[in-house]
């Protein structure tokens, strides 16, 4: 393995890494209906667990509601469990073959809880990236040591490593910025 697959690699594995925090910030509620706050909840039904986003059409009729319409009625209630039990704080309400659930306004605690949970989330993003980094260190060192790479080559390589590091923290720094404004927007 070269030095640039070991930084490619590791590039791969930090992008990833952004997706997930990215793709795990989109489901802390923010105050507005989101589709995102419910699609990946994994629902009970045919005897096996599926999620949300599969078993149903999620639409936003209003800024502050969610309608939920399954391809299937008889799984209405599979859902409404679901959704129950996914301790969201939110309550639907069954209208027939339609859930409909309706978004209550954020208080000042319940914004900072949930700005609080979005902070742990991007702390364990870049732990994530640091571990990405210290696998392709220990990578860099196993194997300049077996194909001759010189001590400035692999320098560079832990000096580009670390760029690379500190650009994946810092985008995942501006997420969580971006997320944290969202969350206190009233």
């Amino acid at each position: 393995m070269t030095l640039d697959d070991i930084l490619l690699e590791a590039e791969e594995k930090m992008e990833k890494t952004e997706h997930v925090v990215v793709n795990e910030f989109s489901g802390v509620r923010t105050g507005k209906a989101s589709a995102s706050l419910v699609e990946n909840l994994m629902v009970e039904v045919y005897g096996s667990n599926m999620r949300l986003r599969e078993i149903a059409g999620i639409t936003s009729p209003e800024p502050r509601a969610l309608a939920i319409q399954p391809w299937d009625a008889s799984s209405v209630h599979a859902i409404e469990k679901a959704i129950q039990k996914a301790n969201l704080g939110l309550n639907p309400t069954v209208q027939g073959k339609v859930l409909r659930i309706f978004f209550p306004e954020l208080s000042t605690e319940r914004r900072l809880e949930f700005t609080k949970i979005t902070k742990k989330m991007a702390e364990d993003g870049r732990v994530a990236i640091r571990h990405v980094r210290r696998d392709a260190m220990d990578q860099l060192k196993k194997h300049a040591h077996d194909r001759g790479v010189t001590e400035d080559e692999e320098k560079q390589c832990e000096k580009d490593l670390q760029k690379l590091t500190d650009s994946y923290i810092g985008k995942i720094d501006l997420h969580l910025a971006h997320k944290e404004k969202e969350i206190m927007t009233v």
